[in-house]
């Protein structure tokens, strides 16, 4: 199977982060952003979304000349360092857009040490940096705040940290939390069922999965995975069913393009 290797950005997003800017989360002491300060943080959404990444940056350094305490500034322009670093053929050249991702998460919550979704940002570049330790435990500080809105995300991030270190047993243990705080989170049946395999344990990745089709019948990336699961247990009428719904279900996405691909080679 294939899995998700990407970890996902704080809870809150840049989606919401404009209305956060305008009315404040809970513990936020920042005061209302200049108005010019605003829109230039909404144009460095929208090239963010069309994926304008260095047109954004500028943005959210207009933005924060304008209006320096404002955390929600600082976490844009957080995400899209993290974003240009998602870019780099290397190491190297991610090393600097990861430094500026973690200097942006520090200054929003040196702004505001109660805002979570920073904290949840700050763990995930620590740890595609290179200090993983101060990275897991910015994510289970994260995980622990109750004001967490998606611990589920959190959860899974700490669970693909482990599966990178291959300690199996803590992902496996992270995934399950991922899934019990939310039967609705894709990512966490496919770490779990990921992690699984991993372990050896097909038959259980297997019985995951298919609670996960249950749970979720048209996240396409779930049954997708299934299939694959049904095609290496030898399971091969099954795993062609999950495979054609899938490619007439979406046959333009990520998951029906993968299951249009495997279906050619499906043994007669």
């Amino acid at each position: 199977m294939r899995r998700r290797a990407w970890y996902v950005s704080g809870a809150v997003g840049l989606a919401l982060a404009l209305a956060l800017s305008r009315s404040g989360a809970a513990g936020d002491k920042a005061t209302a952003p200049a108005p010019d300060g605003e829109s230039r943080f909404n144009a460095g959404l929208e090239h963010l979304r069309a994926g304008r990444i260095d047109l954004a940056i500028e943005e959210f350094k207009s933005a924060i000349r304008q209006d320096p305490k404002n955390p929600y500034f600082y976490k844009g322009l957080g995400v899209a360092y993290a974003q240009r670093a998602d870019r780099c053929p290397d190491d190297a050249c991610r090393k600097e857009p990861l430094r500026e991702a973690v200097a942006a998460a520090r200054k929003a919550l040196e702004l505001n040490p109660y805002y979570v979704d920073a904290r949840h940002d700050l763990g995930i570049a620590l740890l595609r940096s290179g200090d993983r330790e101060q990275g897991k435990k910015e994510l289970l500080n994260a995980f622990n705040d109750p004001t967490n809105p998606t611990p589920e995300q959190t959860a899974r991030n700490l669970g693909l940290a482990y599966f990178e270190e291959k300690n199996y047993p803590q992902a496996l243990s992270w995934y399950q939390t991922s899934v019990a705080k939310s039967r609705r989170y894709v990512d966490g049946y496919l770490g779990v069922a990921n992690t699984l395999v991993a372990m050896g344990k097909l038959d259980e990745a297997i019985q995951q999965l298919e609670a996960g089709a249950t749970a979720l019948p048209e996240e396409w990336p779930v049954i997708l995975a299934l299939g694959e699961a049904y095609y290496r247990a030898g399971r091969f009428g099954e795993a062609r069913a999950r495979l054609e719904l899938v490619a007439g279900k979406d046959p333009v996405g990520p998951s029906g393009r993968r299951a249009a691909e495997l279906l050619k080679n499906f043994p007669k």
